[in-house]
């Protein structure tokens, strides 16, 4: 894990080594084992590493790293490539040598073996750019679904990447805000156009999108994009048995876990109480003899407190658990340093809590940290994917002889299930076209916006639907389009901040696959979402943990906070601003704020404290 940064220069003189060494300053924080620079002969291409050291500790692995196989090559990258040493010994027996232990070598030797497809074969989180001296050709990569970040800004003079935003600023990029993506994020809360997943909060800067590779030539100024993965969401094993699932499914998470407890430093894992975060701890336990601490955040007096069933776990499995509070005190204190890392808006006060994780986690020394987190977006664990299966069974005339929408009301889920629904199950072109058509409608009709704002940014909304209305094409909105990607910007940036890497075992690609893969039926049954991990996890977990009824996201006292009056100070800044920006109506700064709880609908209070920052 660390930060990557370079200049490919078009003109001559345009840039150099200093405003490289300015960029990788802006990256200090992702990596406090070292720092590197590098320029080709000529200056044309400039590389810059801050490192994290993780696999293989010693100077030798340090980056920008070169290797000279059909033409020289030279790399900085971001991130682990989990099944590093199996990809050696393959590569070994086609003839190439190593002389560190590292993962960043293999990425050298496997570009040099397999090309560009060398992305398939990585089991990891990645961003990296090569290049490659021979081809005069810049070649860059990021991971199947966006754990690291890499950003962009092409023109006449160049193409400038790095792991974050503020290193472009550094060099010299400036900041011209997306007014369009800020309408949408005002309104409809959106942090990204699934659409367009290029598009950044700065129209001049640009994400290279999860599962894609990049070329650029400086010669000419191309630049090239394209998706090198995917899932067919509309594939499906019909014939998959139970036993077979099941006994397939704790093979791969099995699989993953040990592959993410390779690393020559200390692994903890996070622990929230809920189901995810257990079943990684109650796994590494299974798969290795490593007892790792776990890190959690706790809200005494707070209904949705899961201290009880951190402590029932740790005491139990008799690992060391460390706490922390996290309260409105550390909201306003920490906000200037929050908003530094993210760099775009934040959907929850939920960020704060896991900041002081990690902060947790530095103080302990444990510089990796496995996490439960793209369990909720594969395994259908959020409640709103219930009606998309209730679609589903009602299109196959199942729905009622089924007996799920009875059995999740027990569990209480209270999900509507009406005449829209049977339209959208029956409909789903024409659904998709009205709803989208009712998001911009009540966009436009935002009262607080200003007129001239409204007409000058809302163009289009960017509001919508899954590709296929069933499970699935939930499922694989939520994961590959819009939901997930903005989950682990949260967790770079807050990991990186305190010099932390954080590893995600639901993310194996080859796990996720096969989940898709599966009928709907192994996600949701009788009621129950994530139905094929609690399955599995039975003779794991206690059964109040692995059978829990409720649904506790990662939530603080958000509502509580809201209401406390530095906090509405903030806010009431936060709309001065705006309105000083032509943005928001001069009347709503004699609005009182609205104390909502982290995930309720329409908390616009909060988008207005979280967007002003970012103008």
């Amino acid at each position: 894990m660390c930060g990557i940064a370079g200049i490919i220069q078009r003109q001559s003189g345009a840039y150099n080594l200093s405003q490289l060494q300015q960029m990788t300053r802006a990256l200090a924080h992702r990596g406090s084992d070292g720092e590197g620079h590098w320029h080709s002969s000529d200056s044309q291409v400039l590389l810059g590493h801050r490192r994290l050291a993780i696999i293989d500790l010693s100077n030798a692995a340090a980056q920008p790293m070169h290797r000279n196989y059909q033409g020289a090559l030279s790399i900085t990258y971001n991130g682990e490539i989990y099944n590093y040493p199996e990809l050696r010994n393959t590569l070994i027996k086609q003839g190439y040598s190593f002389s560190t232990q590292s993962d960043t070598e293999v990425i050298l030797a496997a570009y040099d073996f397999y090309g560009e497809d060398c992305v398939l074969h990585f089991d990891g989180m990645f961003a990296f750019a090569i290049w490659n001296e021979a081809e005069q050709e810049l070649f860059a990569a990021r991971d199947r679904f966006g754990e690291k970040p890499f950003f962009y800004n092409s023109t006449n003079q160049g193409f400038l990447f790095a792991s974050e935003m503020k290193a472009l600023w550094a060099a010299g990029v400036s900041k011209q805000t997306n007014l369009q993506l800020m309408f949408n994020y005002i309104t409809i809360g959106y942090v990204d156009n699934p659409e367009r997943p290029e598009e950044t909060f700065y129209t001049n800067i640009f994400k290279l999108p999860a599962a894609c590779r990049l070329y650029y030539t400086p010669d000419n100024g191309e630049l090239y994009v394209e998706k090198y993965w995917d899932i067919d969401p509309q594939h499906q094993q019909k014939k998959m048995n139970e036993y077979d699932a099941l006994d397939e499914f704790k093979y791969l998470f099995e699989e993953s876990v040990k592959r993410r407890l390779r690393s020559d430093v200390s692994v903890g894992t996070s622990l929230s109480g809920g189901l995810d975060s257990s079943s990684v701890l109650s796994t590494v336990l299974q798969v290795s003899q490593h007892k790792p601490h776990t890190f959690s955040a706790i809200f005494p007096g707070f209904e949705k407190n899961e201290s009880a069933y951190i402590q029932q776990l740790t005491d139990e499995w008799e690992v060391t658990g460390h706490t922390v509070t996290p309260t409105v005190d550390d909201m306003t204190g920490l906000w200037q340093k929050i908003v530094h890392h993210q760099e775009e808006p934040f959907g929850s006060a939920g960020i704060i809590a896991q900041y002081k994780v990690f902060e947790l986690a530095a103080r302990g020394q444990t510089k990796v940290l496995l996490d439960g987190q793209g369990a909720d977006e594969i395994l259908a664990g959020y409640r709103h994917h219930y009606k998309w299966y209730w679609q589903e069974l009602f299109v196959k005339r199942r729905l009622f002889t089924s007996g799920e929408l009875k059995a999740a009301r027990k569990l209480g889920v209270q999900e509507p299930f009406g005449f829209r629904n049977i339209i959208a199950a029956l409909f789903p072109d024409i659904a998709s076209t009205i709803v989208e058509k009712r998001y911009l409608l009540s966009a436009l009709q935002q009262k607080d916006l200003t007129a001239d704002f409204v007409h000058l940014q809302s163009r289009e909304a960017y509001y919508t639907t899954p590709p296929f209305f069933n499970l699935n094409g939930a499922l694989y909105f939520n994961t590959c389009m819009h939901g997930l990607e903005e989950l682990l910007r949260y967790a770079d940036r807050n990991s990186m901040a305190h010099g932390r890497e954080v590893r995600l075992p639901f993310l194996d690609h080859e796990l996720v696959s096969f989940v898709f893969s599966l009928p709907p039926s192994f996600k949701i049954k009788k009621g129950y979402g994530k139905w094929i991990l609690r399955k599995t996890m039975e003779t794991q977990l206690p059964a109040n943990i692995t059978w829990r009824k409720d649904k506790v996201g990662f939530e603080p006292p958000q509502k509580n906070w809201v209401q406390d009056p530095a906090v509405t100070d903030m806010i009431h800044q936060a709309k001065t601003k705006l309105v000083a920006e032509k943005i928001l109506n001069a009347s709503v700064l004699q609005q009182k704020p609205v104390a909502q709880n982290a995930y309720e609908a329409n908390n616009f209070n909060w988008r207005y404290l979280t967007a002003a920052p970012f103008i």
